[in-house]
């Protein structure tokens, strides 16, 4: 009998509602705290960051070699919820897809116009083209899927193989062990719940923006809070449609579009733009960050009191990190059937690549346009940074078919995100989620829904988005010490993987119920 477990569900959900109402009723007062909290973290905390997604990538790579790897989840008889087809376009759309469809154009233009002061680079030079393609690489392949593998791998793992309950807290079950039963564990799925939330809305804040930043390119429609509101209905509704439909309906439907709308964007740019820059730039550029992996990993700016680092790769760490551990909620379950080794190719290595690619594609056409008059970062900052999306689209052929497409891409690739998220926030605030009866009831994901719909909606209109995000990257702390927690479980388990797997012993028992079976017949 599925019911809500209220100290999961209730503190978080209070708490969103309350930096709603201080955010329309002193707008001052909730810039000036969030802002000065979001400093202390990021001078502070930089670094453990940095270290920290360091060590997830080190982690996947590890693992993958080791006795882990070979461990099937759920045990030897399992047999996989997803095709494997599938099980790759629900987890590039769960992830990050939302920001490369946004950040893989307007990102490079910040870098090759604004590089770090303390690396001596020449604004709009070609080490700052090269600068920006690597720094692309970095924060969109490899670290961050890292950052999301290592509590996947965890979860699956000790929701199938040690058959613990559907909660965060189950993760270091092979760290603190009986220790997180009762309220202890409520409570720490209460916090990472709290902080997918803010980073949930501020996804969907950017891609309000994104959308409403399309529709004034192509219907000359401004963008207003009503027309955000607008899109923010019309988003929630479908998420939310597809959320209820269950997990093999909407979010399987909605990914295998997804994905074959960015191959189709993605091959399209490829030819229409400057291919040869682009197969340039990303040779020569992908060299720099295999070159500088760790230099570029560990950069925090703390000699030279360079702030660069903290606004662009500490800030995305941070929201890995309050992303991950939930994410992994949703994504670790459908891994069922799966060998480790092969949760690790579809959710780090395979995702990295195309990462990769469309980086490479995206980022060298909008370097490109960059470096031939300079005209993108002129245009972001007249216009804002959504409309460089389609200053860029608009130089191409075929561009009023080519932006309506991209804006279909934006929405899906959100509310694909959003139907994944939902489903796990509400499958976190019930209680009697197991292998057997994996969905939440359908209210508690329309709250959830409607509740990050209008926290988005509220912030982009009064506060904008800088408010939402600097929540999301406070939230990030404690999403930080969770993951570190988590690697922590991952490498006792790979250290003695039998140990800790039940499966073995429940299809030895199931073997022999059914050898008895045979016998009484």
């Amino acid at each position: 009998m599925k019911s809500i477990r209220h100290i999961v569900f209730w503190p978080p959900f209070l708490l969103l509602l309350g930096a709603v109402i201080l955010s329309l009723t002193n707008r001052e007062a909730f810039i000036r705290l969030t802002t000065q909290a979001n400093n202390w973290v990021i001078a502070n905390l930089g670094w453990v960051f940095s270290v920290s997604g360091l060590l997830m990538v080190i982690s996947c790579v590890a693992v993958y070699f080791s006795p882990l790897g070979n461990v099937k989840i759920g045990g030897p008889q399992a047999k996989p919820l997803v095709n494997f087809k599938n099980w790759f376009a629900i987890t590039l759309t769960t992830t990050i897809a939302s920001g490369l469809t946004f950040w893989g154009i307007v990102e490079p233009v910040y870098h090759v116009s604004a590089p770090p002061v303390s690396l001596g680079i020449e604004p709009n030079s070609p080490q700052a083209a090269i600068f920006a393609m690597s720094t692309m690489y970095l924060h969109w392949t490899i670290t961050p899927y890292a950052i999301y593998c290592v509590p996947i791998i965890v979860f699956a793992f000790t929701y199938y193989n040690m058959r613990k309950p559907y909660s965060l807290a189950s993760t270091l079950a092979p760290v603190l062990g009986s220790k997180l039963n009762g309220k202890g564990g409520q409570i720490l799925d209460a916090v990472c719940l709290y902080t997918l939330a803010l980073g949930m809305a501020a996804s969907m804040g950017t891609s309000t923006l994104s959308l409403a930043g399309g529709m004034n390119s192509l219907f000359g429609i401004k963008s207003t809070p009503l027309v955000w509101g607008i899109i923010t209905v019309v988003a929630t509704a479908i998420f939310i449609a597809s959320a209820s439909s269950g997990l093999t309906k909407g979010i399987r439907i909605l990914s295998s579009i997804n994905v074959k709308a960015f191959y189709a964007i993605a091959i399209f740019l490829f030819i229409a733009g400057p291919t040869s820059y682009v197969l340039n730039l990303g040779t020569e550029s992908f060299g720099n960050y295999l070159t500088h992996f760790f230099e570029k990993s560990l950069f925090t700016g703390g000699a030279s009191g360079d702030t660069w680092p903290q606004g662009w790769t500490t800030f995305y760490w941070a929201n890995w990190f309050s992303w991950a551990a939930i994410t992994a909620l949703f994504l670790g379950r459908i891994a069922y059937g799966y060998t480790v080794k092969k949760v690790i190719l579809v959710n780090f290595v395979l995702p990295a690549i195309f990462g990769g690619i469309w980086m490479t594609i995206f980022g060298g056409t909008s370097i490109h346009m960059q470096m031939n008059g300079g005209t993108l970062s002129k245009i972001m900052e007249s216009n804002g940074t959504e409309a460089v999306l389609y200053a860029v689209f608009e130089a191409l052929p075929f561009a009023k078919i080519i932006i309506p497409f991209y804006l279909f891409i934006v929405f899906l690739s959100f509310v694909s995100g959003a139907d994944a998220n939902t489903a796990a926030m509400g499958g976190i605030s019930s209680a009697g989620i197991s292998p057997e009866s994996p969905e939440p009831k359908l209210w508690i994901k329309v709250v959830w829904g409607i509740t990050v719909s209008f926290i988005s909606w509220s912030m982009i209109s009064f506060a904008k988005i800088d408010g939402i995000k600097m929540l999301s990257n406070l939230g990030g702390v404690p999403a930080l010490l969770l993951g570190l927690g988590i690697l922590y479980a991952l490498f006792k388990i790979a250290k003695n993987p039998a140990k800790y797997d039940r499966t073995s012993d429940i299809d030895r028992s199931v073997n022999n119920q059914e050898a008895d079976e045979t016998k009484a017949v």
